[in-house]
């Protein structure tokens, strides 16, 4: 890592290259993970409309864009691996969304200036592509602001501090209380804060998160956690799952849960609606 930065790019494309297709089962590995993508996809369906022209940025293999194509609209599809690109496109052809979808860049989210200002209707930034360019996150945000139209929506998740703290305190607290202290200040989990880190990232508080979307250009339509009730109790999840009126009970819950203030901060993202004004 360069003295001066903290983001790297090179470890960011070799990451997901690596990953391949274990991305697309991210948001499906677990029940808690399940609520998360359930979350995500209620706002997708709040606020995108048929119709619309939409860039998926940090797309992977396109969980994501499957469900925008279903919902009817046209896609443009970014990210950073080529990797997660071409299982993008696969997944696309295997499972009926290739038609619409316009193209396939491999761009960085800091970085899109091949694509024109104001050409997509909304902007989705989903799973934490944010987080993952740690201090250039604001000039990401300002990207996927750039290229969205004047009173088009954009829809971003980053990784939430206290959040993954919740859902992974059995190895946070392995961490060194004095490197964790560094952690928990600063947000990120970089070499610069712990020498032992293997994956670089900045976590949000969603307070910090609201400034951002603010000073971007954004009026906040809506704040929400992607999972609080139910993280850390996959296993008694498990059960639940096999009598769907409580799950749906649980999906009930943690939709209303995640959009109270004193939960914003408690599930593995926070999700944020904004619109450009």
């Amino acid at each position: 890592m360069k003295d001066d930065t903290d983001y790297n790019p090179d470890w960011l494309r070799a990451h997901y290259d690596e990953m391949g297709d274990r991305e697309w089962e991210r948001f499906s590995k677990s029940p808690a993970d399940e609520v998360s993508l359930f979350i995500h996809t209620h706002y997708l369906r709040q606020f995108v409309r048929s119709g619309w022209r939409v860039l998926d940025v940090g797309a992977g293999p396109g969980r994501f864009t499957q469900v925008l194509v279903e919902m009817g609209c046209r896609v443009v599809v970014a990210d950073i691996s080529q990797e997660q690109l071409e299982l993008h496109s696969k997944h696309a052809r295997e499972l009926g969304f290739e038609h619409a979808v316009e193209a396939r860049l491999q761009l960085d989210v800091c970085d899109m200036s091949e694509l024109a200002s104001e050409s997509f209707d909304a902007v989705v930034c989903y799973g934490g592509p944010i987080s993952y360019v740690l201090e250039r996150a604001p000039m990401a945000l300002r990207e996927c602001v750039r290229v969205c139209r004047t009173g088009g929506n954009v829809l971003v998740s980053v990784m939430s501090l206290w959040g993954g703290a919740h859902r992974f305190l059995q190895g946070v607290l392995a961490v060194p209380s004095d490197i964790n202290r560094k952690i928990t200040e600063t947000g990120n989990l970089t070499p610069r804060n712990w020498d032992g880190a293997v994956h670089y990232c900045h976590m949000f508080r969603a307070g910090e998160l609201r400034e951002m979307v603010g000073q971007a250009g954004l009026k906040v339509l809506a704040l929400s956690a992607s999972n609080c009730v139910s993280t850390a109790h996959d296993d008694h999840l498990s059960h639940i799952k096999e009598d769907p009126r409580k799950w749906q009970e649980v999906l009930r819950m943690e939709l209303e849960a995640c959009r109270e203030a004193g939960c914003l901060d408690m599930g593995t993202h926070i999700i944020v609606v904004g619109r450009k004004i």
